[in-house]
């Protein structure tokens, strides 16, 4: 198939690109805020967080919160001082040690407190920190985090939270950076009367208090990220069921508006058991049994809030009833279900150290969805997806964003980060049941971990037997696309080769003769090689760009 010409003027600018979009990298410039979110001084390896108990009450009259958060933690050195994080505009009441106030210091986000005593390594310890304020509004959730309050019905207080990227401690104090994940935690949340709060977790009690108020406390058995933690407070209708997945039964609770129960229970019957069944089969057992499987109506359009998914995509099928993919098949199935449920595995269960890398949430989760399409419709319908996903893909910036200050790379992590790992797939692992074991020992091998790019490139090279370094590197830290260029000259065989930014890069490029039965895989360096195929010309060159996202250059 030869390769569209507007998407290889676009490779061979993005080749043209490096360069100057790692300069305009390197020419950012950081604050001190950021590197204070983003960087793992010290004051933040220093311990390792094993359990907290959040503990808030939500004024929704006055948007306001006001509460505390236990912290208890290991040490992992000798330490007299340590970093939390919460937001400057919430206030800090207080910071409690062994019932006695330890002195603190704030910059910007950071909150520094000082013990009386070395905390030896390996000591476990605790504190708590109190605190209230009214935080952040988000003006466009999910994408921009903070509260959402929203009304439905008749003027029913609706609220929510969101805050991935910009990080939890927008609204609760924490150790705010990926690469430490809470072992367990308590969530209880206080709402006004005739509201439920909906959160992560299994629901352990639910009490009623003077004034008419009810705590409803939520407690998460396995390890959670800070970003994934979220309050859902309306006058929510529930209804269950259950899944037989592979380590048993797996319950399933829903909560709704109560004016939407029925389109509920016909959407999510619809599509949660079929995507159940997909991602089990190919990622291996959900992961997080313990804690269960959540759908909960929110005011914003989704989030992976792991075992508790928040959905607002208004009971229809696509994307806000769009197709992303533009083939059709996107509007067979409800896009926020099959992706923030994806998230389970990808994000939630195999979590990046540094949000730089967020590519292994997106990447994996957007690939996910084309593997529901090929569990449903078929492998034809699968490959039609992914390649349909292209037309989302910019190839202007790297997908792999700076580390240590908290920033992600390009949004091209979602869809070019799909068709990556669908090219590695296709050249490197054709056989289906391999591959399937593949993506199921990536969950297995990292599961309930936070991981590097490193990690996650060196279990390919390992699975397959070959150093995919290069493949990897330029599709995440190079803006443009390889090509494959081909010149046939006056005398002698055709002769191939990659351009591309990344020097010693090797891929296998597909090629057959037109109409040819399948395409032939066909080695390549950097350096021109002869391509013996009998009967190759210019004119009936066929490269499989379907399934290989790449440019091509015929001479």
């Amino acid at each position: 198939m030869r390769f569209p010409i507007l998407l290889l003027l676009s490779a061979m600018l993005g080749l043209m690109r490096p360069a100057a979009a790692q300069l305009l990298q390197t020419a950012s410039t950081f604050s001190r805020p950021d590197s204070l979110r983003g960087h793992l001084t010290p004051l933040r390896t220093c311990y390792d967080i094993n359990y907290y108990h959040l503990d808030v009450r939500l004024d929704v009259a006055g948007r306001a919160i006001r509460g505390s958060n236990e912290f208890r933690f290991t040490a992992t050195q000798d330490f007299t001082r340590l970093q939390f994080d919460l937001f400057a505009n919430m206030t800090v009441e207080k910071v409690e040690y062994q019932g006695k106030p330890l002195p603190f210091t704030r910059e910007f986000n950071a909150v520094f407190v000082t013990f009386p005593e070395p905390i030896k390594q390996g000591q476990r310890a605790a504190f708590t920190v109190y605190y209230g304020g009214q935080p952040t509004v988000a003006q466009n959730a999910p994408w921009d985090g903070g509260f959402v309050f929203a009304e439905h019905g008749a003027g029913q207080p609706w609220v929510a939270t969101a805050c991935q990227g910009v990080g939890a401690s927008i609204w609760w104090p924490c150790k705010d950076h990926q690469a430490d994940e809470v072992d367990s935690m308590l969530i209880s949340i206080t709402v006004p009367k005739g509201l439920t709060d909906v959160s992560n977790g299994r629901l352990r009690r639910t009490t009623k208090l003077k004034g008419g108020a009810t705590r409803f406390d939520w407690f998460v058995a396995n390890p959670i990220n800070n970003y994934d933690v979220a309050l859902n407070v309306a006058n929510y209708t529930h209804f269950s069921d259950t899944y037989a997945g592979e380590k048993g039964p797996l319950s399933l609770d829903y909560w709704v508006l109560p004016e939407n129960l029925t389109k509920a229970k016909k959407q999510f019957g619809e599509n949660v058991k079929p995507m159940l069944k997909s991602m089990e089969y190919w990622f291996g057992p959900y992961p997080f049994y313990e804690d269960g499987y959540k759908l909960i109506e929110t005011p914003h359009l989704g989030m992976e809030h792991q075992s508790a998914v928040a959905y607002g995509n208004e009971y229809r099928n696509g994307y806000r009833g769009q197709d992303r993919s533009g083939t059709g098949w996107g509007l067979k199935w409800d896009f926020i279900i099959i992706h923030e449920s994806g998230h389970e595995w990808f994000g939630n269960n195999i979590t990046s150290k540094d949000i730089a890398d967020m590519w292994i949430h997106e990447a994996f989760t957007t690939y996910s969805e084309a593997l529901f399409v090929e569990s449903q419709f078929g492998k034809d319908a699968a490959r039609a997806y992914i390649h349909g996903q292209r037309r989302n893909i910019r190839n202007d910036a790297p997908i792999i964003g700076p580390y240590e200050v908290n920033e992600e790379g390009s949004s091209d992590m979602y869809d070019k980060g799909s068709n990556l790992i669908h090219l590695i797939r296709t050249a490197y692992v054709p056989d289906d049941a391999k591959w399937r074991e593949v993506l199921r020992g990536l969950n297995r091998t990292f599961y309930h971990q936070t991981v590097t790019t490193a990690q996650v490139v060196d279990y390919f090279n390992q699975q397959t037997g070959q150093n995919l370094t290069p493949v990897f590197d330029q599709y995440l830290r190079h803006p443009g696309l390889p090509v494959l260029e081909v010149r046939f000259p006056a005398t002698g065989p055709p002769l191939a080769r990659w351009i591309a930014a990344v020097p010693g890069f090797e891929l296998p490029a597909r090629l057959r003769v037109r109409g040819a039965a399948g395409f032939v895989p066909v080695p390549l360096t950097t350096t021109f090689q002869p391509v013996n195929l009998p009967g190759l010309s210019k004119d009936n060159l066929e490269v499989d760009t379907e399934n290989c996202y790449i440019g091509t250059l015929v001479e």
